[in-house]
């Protein structure tokens, strides 16, 4: 099997494989924001939630359901900003994951990746690091939904934690956006080999 990837060109590859993944399985992840409701855990991602409030009809009151799930609508989704940053934030992690497969694959085919679309390939991941950073620089504006505040003691505002704390996944998400766009977009410009010269 040869590659067309450099040594340089095959740690860019993993790189961008760690970097995506992170990104992805933070998005995903609904601990974002933690806090508390009615003395249960509550956490958030920009279109997750664990634990939120049903009405008990046998008890006649409200109870907190224990369980993870996506909202129902993507209007159902608490502020405009957290919608946006969804779609931001899904499409940056798309174009991270692209790059990270198409370089995976530069590591086994020869002729895949030459200098050019390495420098492209880095250039995408930038892009898609930008846009994930955007989403995670919007997330914060949503703070002030009625739902956020309901769980952080109704002292929560935009860019105002309140009671809650930032959790891990929101962290994993903007450092994976944040080592594609600075490390891998570097290292993409050393990752393609020089193409062969054909007399022809």
């Amino acid at each position: 099997m040869a590659s067309s990837l450099t040594c340089t060109g095959v740690i860019w590859a993993f790189l961008s494989l760690l970097c995506a993944a992170a990104s992805c399985v933070g998005f995903f992840m609904p601990y974002w924001l933690l806090g508390t409701q009615m003395d249960k855990p509550v956490s958030f991602g920009t279109f997750r939630r664990c634990s939120y409030p049903v009405r008990d009809e046998e008890r006649q009151a409200t109870v907190m359901l224990e369980q993870c799930g996506r909202y129902a609508t993507f209007n159902g989704i608490p502020s405009l900003e957290w919608r946006i940053c969804t779609v931001v934030t899904g499409v940056g992690c798309g174009l991270l994951l692209l790059v990270a497969l198409t370089a995976l694959m530069g590591c086994c085919i020869s002729d895949l990746i030459s200098r050019t679309i390495g420098r492209v390939a880095g250039g995408i991941q930038f892009v898609g690091g930008l846009l994930i950073g955007s989403g995670c620089a919007l997330y914060p504006l949503g703070w002030d939904s009625e739902e956020v505040q309901q769980t952080c003691n109704n002292s929560s505002g935009q860019f105002q934690l309140g009671s809650c704390e930032i959790g891990w996944a929101y962290y994993c998400t903007g450092a994976g956006a944040a080592v594609a766009m600075l490390l891998c977009t570097w290292l993409s410009c050393f990752a393609g080999k020089k193409q062969k010269q054909y007399p022809y």
